[in-house]
């Protein structure tokens, strides 16, 4: 179990030793709507490195007619950095009218981005959910044509895996289209709840080189629903689900891991709750699993 809140055991400066950073996705606390600046204030206060804010909450404050350079300046000046963020073009989609679109859709999107001052994009298989079943090497050749477009922006779109996909829902495949691009800036976007639903076994992802796996999404499962029923609103903090997250992160260490651990959570339960309360336990749990990790 992770030690209690609280606990002598949990050791946060562990964090330093290894060079992991904190961050905080805001679907977290999505189900309050709040705007991104007054998240920006409570993810600082809770002592979070960093934020990894959604696509619409940046649209939402640029078309209340606010700037995008000053959000990005009270970010920095919160001492924060946005390593990711999520977006969901469909750059993916198996018609090619659709296609078009979605890369025009993303590359507004990591404009936005940068205008920020991000690095990273979330690229799941939006648009390809269902049925058909792509060939990985159409998906190969999707993902590079993302990626060049990323380097003419400047941001970097990870590849994600979705569980509940009927696409790039298991580590073996965004690994496989990660490697076959040939592109050394290719890089996965994971998470323990999507590994879980898509049937990977958790020990895959210590396969995945540093350079691969820049940002991770924390979160936990319970035992109960089934790895079938499980829905996104079943994620509960890291620590108090079955995940063997601890070993998990030992092993992703010892495999040169030293990026960024972002709380990613949609429990309506939390949505209720206090703001920075959620944020600080989240880290606090975090920070456990880190001190477990180090054995």
């Amino acid at each position: 179990m992770v030690p209690a809140l609280g606990s002598t055991n949990v050791m946060p400066e562990q964090s330093k030793v290894l060079g992991l950073r904190y961050c905080f996705n805001t679907a977290t606390l999505r189900g309050q709507k709040k705007p991104l600046t007054e998240l920006v204030e409570i993810v600082a206060k809770a002592g979070f490195h960093a934020i990894e804010p959604w696509i619409g909450e940046i649209e939402s404050h640029r078309n209340l007619g606010k700037s995008l350079k000053d959000l990005g300046k009270q970010i920095s000046d919160a001492g924060l950095s946005v390593p990711s963020a999520i977006g969901f073009a469909e750059w993916i989609a198996e018609d090619p009218v659709k296609r078009k679109k979605g890369l025009e859709q993303a590359k507004r999107d990591m404009e936005l981005v940068r205008e920020i001052g991000g690095t990273r994009i979330a690229a799941p298989p939006s648009g390809a959910t269902q049925a058909p079943v792509l060939d990985l090497d159409a998906v190969t050749e999707r993902y590079a044509t993302l990626l060049k477009l990323g380097k003419e922006v400047g941001i970097t779109p990870q590849l994600e895996m979705w569980g509940f996909s009927k696409n790039l829902s298991r580590t073996s495949e965004v690994a496989q289209v990660a490697l076959n691009t040939g592109d050394p800036s290719a890089c996965i976007l994971a998470d323990i709840y999507h590994i879980h639903k898509g049937g990977s076994s958790l020990n895959t992802i210590q396969l995945l080189s540093p350079q691969a796996l820049q940002v991770f999404h924390m979160n936990d499962f319970p035992a109960n629903p089934t790895r079938e029923k499980i829905v996104d609103a079943d994620r509960v903090y890291p620590g108090d689900g079955v995940a063997p997250l601890g070993q998990i992160l030992g092993r992703m260490v010892q495999a040169g891991f030293r990026g960024y651990l972002s709380l990613e959570l949609f429990n309506p339960t939390y949505y209720k709750q206090d703001a920075l309360l959620v944020a600080q336990t989240g880290l606090a749990k975090m920070k456990a699993v880190v001190a477990l990790s180090m054995g």
